[in-house]
């Protein structure tokens, strides 16, 4: 029974990385999406990605700040690495991003953007909503070393054909190799970080009150892809569209830190709380998306998608009342290990 859980757990999270970074945001519409080929790609980059993060982070013994530097090195590693939209002026999804901020090779304002999106949004919301179903799983490896190297191996290969297949660019080399060497400076330091690094008395304070949570998790959203889709229409300078994007994700950090008492003593309800409120802003706009006759893609079913992820977030709190399991879980990763 222990190790079909655990297991439950690999699986779900395989899953649901991927649903939530390409499939609820609109970036790989269900038509797309459900494209066998392309699904099994996708599952090993996200899913694949976010178990190692996790698994990573747990046999380190570290914390929410160790997976937060991870959840950067993998979006650097397949923006920059694999996908190369980095460096790609031509981009697909780009716009007037490919040449808005765009210096020395890099789109800095995309490369900012994505690094954040990929950490919250693929590596770090799946995580902890996986973390918040299986509440006793939270502190335990869930897969196996020799699983955990064979599940390595087959994301570098799905990375090569990646990089490969998706487009014929090529960035320069000296570009290529600092974003490598940048990656792993990434990974490197994700494990050199202590375990607790803001523990203080603030941990003693009551938490705030979910609600506010939700909101925070809502506007910080919000406020992200506002200015992402709107400030690079108005002329300002890149570098100011940039700052924008930080201050937005540190203040939200922040008001986080703030209000769980230091990261140590909000409940499984309110992380709950931020990752739906994180999530809200794209629930609202999958029907526009599907409605939005600007895109060339085929973007039938985003509505459908949108209900379905609010039904199951609404579901994941009404298991939690039903059963009662409302849980003080500091962190998903403890120095004490298990495999």
């Amino acid at each position: 029974m222990r190790i079909r859980k655990l297991w439950s757990a690999a699986w779900v999270l395989l899953f649901l990385s991927p649903i939530v970074g390409e499939l609820l945001s609109g970036s790989a519409p269900p038509a797309e999406f459900f494209n066998p080929l392309g699904f099994v790609m996708l599952t090993v980059l996200y899913g694949g990605g976010a178990i190692l993060a996790r698994e990573l982070t747990h046999r380190w013994g570290k914390g929410w700040p160790t997976l937060l530097i991870l959840g950067a090195a993998y979006g650097i590693a397949e923006e920059g690495l694999m996908c190369k939209s980095f460096f790609d002026p031509n981009w697909v999804d780009l716009g007037v991003l490919g040449s808005y901020g765009r210096w020395l090779g890099v789109n800095w304002v995309w490369s900012l953007e994505l690094t954040i999106y990929h950490t919250v949004f693929s590596i770090c919301i799946p995580i902890l909503l996986v973390n918040i179903m299986f509440p006793s799983w939270h502190t335990r490896a869930w897969i196996s070393r020799r699983k955990l190297v064979g599940l390595f191996i087959l994301w570098v290969l799905n990375a090569v054909v990646i990089f490969l297949a998706i487009t014929a660019y090529r960035p320069p080399i000296a570009q290529y190799i600092g974003t490598l060497a940048l990656t792993i400076g990434l990974v490197i330091l994700a494990w050199r970080l202590p375990y607790k690094m803001f523990e203080s008395k603030a941990s003693q304070k009551s938490v705030s009150h979910p609600i506010w949570f939700l909101i925070t998790g809502f506007l910080a959203s919000v406020l992200f892809f506002l200015g992402v889709w709107l400030l690079p229409g108005t002329g300002i300078h890149p570098v100011l569209t940039m700052f924008f994007i930080i201050a937005v994700a540190a203040l939200a950090g922040w008001l986080v830190l703030k209000m769980s008492g230091g990261g140590l003593a909000w409940s499984n309800k309110h992380q709950l709380a931020l990752a739906s409120g994180v999530l809200g802003f794209f629930i609202i706009i999958a029907p526009l998306q599907e409605l939005d006759k600007n895109r060339s893609d085929n973007t039938t079913g985003m509505t459908i998608v949108g209900f379905a992820m609010a039904i199951f977030l609404l579901w994941m709190f009404w298991r939690m009342r039903h059963n009662g399991k409302n849980e003080t879980t500091a962190d998903f990763s403890s120095p004490v290990t298990g495999e």
